[in-house]
């Protein structure tokens, strides 16, 4: 299965002001999910945020905060986005309204990604865990939180991936600026 435009939508979890200087290699993860961000942005794929606790762990990095436009901020407690029913409901609307694919980036790797993309898999989602744009504290969590997605049935892909799975073909004013951004 290939990630396509018209059947997707983009899920950020908890890209946080207190939590992303805890990560390995958060900095990285952070513009990886720019360009994902700019990527959904220039072929139109619904966005959905996730903030985990946002009165302790802060809310979403400024740097991202630029690129959401119009995308719904939801509010958490539980580490699973589906298990929140406020986005959970969110969700199940795109699914039904023909957006049955998410693709999924953020942190922590081995909690809320983790649980996020089993429970959506569990679901009937289509779910593509960006490697290369999420992170956890530890390597080892991010490595073994991979291999449980994977087991679960989740397709893990890199950022290039989904990005040129997204455009589908060479040519288009999108390509031009979304391939520059790649390189």
């Amino acid at each position: 299965m290939l990630v396509e435009a018209a059947k997707s939508t983009l899920l950020l979890v908890d890209m946080q002001e207190r939590l992303l200087p805890a990560m390995t290699g958060g900095a990285e993860v952070a513009e990886r999910c720019a360009l994902l961000l700019k990527a959904a942005q220039a072929l139109d794929l619904p966005v959905t945020v996730s903030e985990q606790y946002p009165k302790g762990l802060g809310h979403s990095i400024a740097a991202l905060k630029d690129e959401f436009g119009a995308a719904p901020v939801f509010e958490k407690l539980a580490f699973s986005c589906w298990r929140d029913k406020a986005i959970k409901d969110h969700l199940i609307a795109h699914h039904e309204g023909g957006r049955p694919l998410v693709i999924l980036a953020g942190i922590e790797s081995h909690v809320c990604v983790l649980q996020t993309a089993v429970d959506l898999a569990a679901a009937g989602f289509g779910v593509f865990a960006v490697a290369d744009a999420m992170a956890s504290r530890a390597p080892s969590s991010h490595a073994l939180a991979l291999d449980r997605m994977r087991q679960n049935g989740v397709a893990v892909v890199n950022t290039e991936m989904v990005v040129f799975e997204l455009l589908g073909k060479a040519g288009t004013s999108a390509f031009k600026s979304l391939s520059a951004l790649v390189r």
